[in-house]
């Protein structure tokens, strides 16, 4: 498929990808073979192998981006890493025309926290003293590595504004023979894409940073106990906090704090020289009050045996609790007075629709509004008690993360406000068994606590001359037009921009991007992290393809559609997605490949994967057609679209699948160089590659399935399970057991590594074919079937393929508006 080269004096063709089958008449459906048209196991495997042999260089010019599904090492060479920074083509057009004609949108999805891989160089941190860091003094960007040092290294140029500042006498450094400073080693800020600085007293805001403080409020009324969440939620409390050695996993300095409510709030003082925990119980929740100042707070060591002693008692404490309503509005308000001049992270477990005390909310759940005009009244808060209150903890520097565990409608809409406008994480457990659910609950409550975390946040992204930043989506909070305020932002957690052109751009000079975050670490150091990222200029279309990032566009529309549900109909947004689609391929197809055939399916080598991945979101729960899915599930959905990384959404859409039944001898081997277990290789996610003598592990970040052919091998079960029968398997059983066989070693290491690659905790879920009501869930993640009341991939494909012909051929200058380059 040729060998692609970066940013040659004229344009060159992409070697366009052409599907075997696709000539002849376009009204005709042509019959394709599967295994004719692209394929996302192909291209990543590919990928990943062209990435197993060599260092990704972030400075480098001549290599496209890996891509976010492949397991790469990177070095940053003064661009940041694309863990934290990614965009939706490297190479930026130099108009606002030359983009519109491409009808790509120009975005970044940035992930401002993502973990290193293990093998990775640390982030440097540099301390200029009381002075601060050394910025721009027109646009206030900081010192990075394409400022570039003039007039013997006593001034600067910014990158982002070109405004040539005066070097401050205590940064001043003699220039070499290059330009560039001789201490250039010595200067962390000069030569890499990703710094942190140490900052004063002047960026701290009202607050003395201060490590996190971690507050747990458990819902203990009826549904919580009954269910059996009171006493899941009790041990992965206790487990996220303490290791199996009774240390604490928090980092140093970080306290703890529990409350319980029903209709009442509950508080505890846990200070260490008690003998047992004291119960202060707040009934007045109309005019909520912390009633102790010392002991709500307190530090998980010299504290574990009170705290740990007073969770356990809980189950037994609440057994006989009739109360039906829990008052979570009333615990929001106690914790923000109490954390106020702190900050935090508050984690909520929370079983119903609050319908007493203050926030009360009304059911208007309203199955008739599905699929029509009004639907999307659903999807926003049905007042503002919650928005307001969220605001305010914004303001407290209080991340507010929600454990929802529902019966009946809990209005996640409204609800939900108080994570998402905080930088918070929603989980949902619908109809929550604790034998069933409780491994998922207990790693979650882990996972989340475990998490680089970082909260009291200000976020803003700077870009160069002829650059602009239009619009931000994700979760935060925004007062004016640049800042996110985010109360809480872990590693996971990611932010879409749509950058628009203020101006005719320079071929001759590279655009420059800024990322900085103003933040305190968990453990209570302010810090600012600053990623710099700098890509050339082009005004030939065929490099805006070349080097376009389809994982990137294909979150960044995501994202884009969520935002657009809020206003107009579901059926609009999945019309524009397609149309998108339609409109993207269409212009290389008219610009970039009008020689060929008319007839043929030409696909750009870098979007090749476009339509399946489009219909893949057509297919996600936030999009899809149906009346099956409540609100309260769509909006979950949704709003964990908008914070999702590239990485995570690859995944999410198209579920990476593999064989297990017949594994070589070095599957789940680890590498201990660098982490790596070596995996079997992918299969498509269609039933048609499974077979019915095998067995088959799907995740998609979200759950595992372990699917099992009816006519599995018994030794597979005997080695596996223990079993000789598929019928001896419990499906309801969450976890494999340890049993003294290699397939059993090897198929827990896969399940281990995976989940370790993977933000949330996925529970494994058995499905025995044909057997298991869990099969349709399974089913429904084999997005090149039909399902989900849409298409099958090889019907989906040849219909955007007779839609480009007509778009191409009726309508060959048409400029098209879209709903995300606005």
């Amino acid at each position: 498929m040729g060998q692609q080269q970066h940013h040659q004096p004229q344009q060159q063709q992409q070697q366009p990808y052409r599907p075997g089958g696709f000539s002849g008449q376009p009204a005709a459906r042509p019959k394709i073979d599967p295994n004719n048209i692209p394929s996302p196991v192909a291209v990543q495997e590919a990928d990943q192998e062209e990435w197993d042999q060599k260092p990704f260089v972030t400075s480098a010019r001549t290599n496209t981006v890996p891509l976010a599904s492949s397991d790469f090492l990177a070095v940053d060479g003064g661009n940041c890493n694309p863990r934290f920074f990614r965009m939706t083509t490297y190479n930026l057009p130099t108009t606002e025309d030359l983009l519109t004609t491409s009808q790509l949108p120009l975005g970044l999805i940035i992930q401002p926290l993502a973990q290193l891989r293990a093998d990775e160089a640390p982030i440097e941190t540099v301390d200029f003293g009381d002075s601060g860091p050394a910025r721009c003094r027109r646009c206030n960007a900081y010192i990075n590595p394409y400022m570039m040092f003039t007039s013997g290294g006593q001034r600067f140029v910014c990158n982002m504004c070109l405004f040539e500042n005066e070097v401050d006498p205590s940064y001043f450094c003699n220039l070499d023979m290059n330009g560039r400073r001789c201490d250039l080693d010595q200067r962390p800020e000069l030569r890499s894409g990703t710094i942190e600085f140490a900052v004063p007293k002047e960026y701290w805001g009202n607050k003395t940073p201060t490590a996190a403080a971690y507050v747990f409020a458990i819902d203990v009324s009826w549904n919580s106990v009954q269910s059996g969440m009171l006493q899941q939620c009790v041990e992965g409390v206790k487990h996220a906090i303490w290791d199996e050695e009774g240390r604490s996993r928090l980092v140093p300095g970080a306290q703890i704090g529990i409350l319980t409510y029903d209709k009442n709030v509950h508080f505890y003082n846990l200070s260490p020289g008690l003998e047992q925990a004291q119960m202060m119980v707040v009934p007045d929740i109309a005019d909520i009050f912390v009633p102790l100042s010392n002991g709500f707070l307190v530090n998980p060591e010299t504290s574990q045996v009170i705290v740990e002693s007073m969770l356990d008692m809980l189950p037994q404490l609440f057994a006989e609790n009739k109360t039906t309503e829990p008052v979570i509005g009333a615990v929001v308000q106690a914790v923000r007075m109490a954390l106020e001049n702190r900050g935090g992270k508050l984690i909520i477990f929370q079983t119903a629709l609050p319908s007493f005390g203050p926030g009360a909310l009304r059911h208007r759940e309203d199955s008739k509004l599905y699929g029509t005009d009004k639907e999307k009244q659903l999807y926003g808060p049905q007042d503002d008690f919650y928005t307001k209150l969220a605001e305010s903890c914004v303001d407290a520097a209080l991340s507010i993360d929600l454990f929802l565990f529902p019966n009946a409608y809990i209005d996640v809409a409204t609800l939900g406000c108080l994570s998402t406008i905080t930088g918070g994480d929603t989980y949902m457990f619908p109809n929550f068994n604790g034998a069933r659910d409780g491994i998922k609950l207990q790693g979650e409550i882990r996972r989340l606590v475990s998490r680089p975390f970082g909260f009291n946040a200000l976020m803003r992204v700077r870009c160069s001359s002829g650059l602009r930043i239009s619009e931000h989506f994700g979760n935060f909070h925004m007062k004016n037009s640049t800042d996110l305020e985010i109360a809480g932002i872990d590693s996971e957690k990611a932010i879409g921009i749509l950058v628009k052109h203020d101006g005719k751009l320079d071929e001759r000079t590279e655009a420059s991007f800024q990322v900085a975050l103003l933040y305190t670490t968990a453990d209570g150091r302010r810090r600012v992290r600053v990623h710099n990222f700098s890509t050339p200029v082009t005004s030939l279309l065929g490099n805006v393809f070349r080097w376009a990032d389809m994982d990137t566009t294909i979150n960044f529309l995501s994202k884009g559609a969520i935002a657009q549900a809020l206003n107009k109909p579901l059926s609009e947004v999945r019309e524009a997605l397609t149309d998108k689609c339609v409109k993207i391929l269409s212009a290389y197809r008219r610009n970039c490949a009008s020689s060929t055939a008319p007839g043929q399916l030409i696909l750009p080598e870098s979007f090749k994967l476009f339509p399946i991945y489009t219909l893949a979101m057509l297919k996600s729960k936030a999009l899809r057609v149906g009346r099956d899915i409540n609100s309260d599930t769509r909006v979950y959905q949704m709003r964990m679209t908008k914070s999702m990384g590239v990485s995570e959404s690859v995944a999410f859409y198209y579920p990476r699948m593999i064989a297990v039944h017949e594994m070589s001898e070095k599957v789940g081997l680890l590498n201990p160089l660098d982490g790596r277990v070596f995996l079997p290789p992918l299969v498509r996610v269609s039933y048609a590659r499974l077979e019915s003598f095998g067995a088959y592990l799907l995740e998609n970040g979200q759950k595992m399935f372990l699917w099992l052919g009816r006519e599995i091998n018994p030794q597979f079960l005997l080695d596996v399970f223990g079993v000789a029968t598929l019928e001896e398997i419990h499906p309801e059983q969450r976890q494999l057991p340890e049993l003294n066989t290699t397939t059993s070693s090897q198929l827990r290491e896969l399940r281990s590594y995976m989940q370790r690659q993977r933000p949330r905790f996925m529970d494994l879920i058995i499905v025995r074919q044909g057997m298991d009501q869990s099969e349709l869930e399974f089913s429904n993640l084999l997005v090149e079937d039909q399902n989900n009341e849409a298409m099958s991939y090889v019907d989906y494909l040849p219909t955007i393929h007779r839609m480009i012909q007509t778009e191409v051929t009726t309508r060959p200058h048409e400029v098209h508006t879209s709903m995300w380059s606005r």
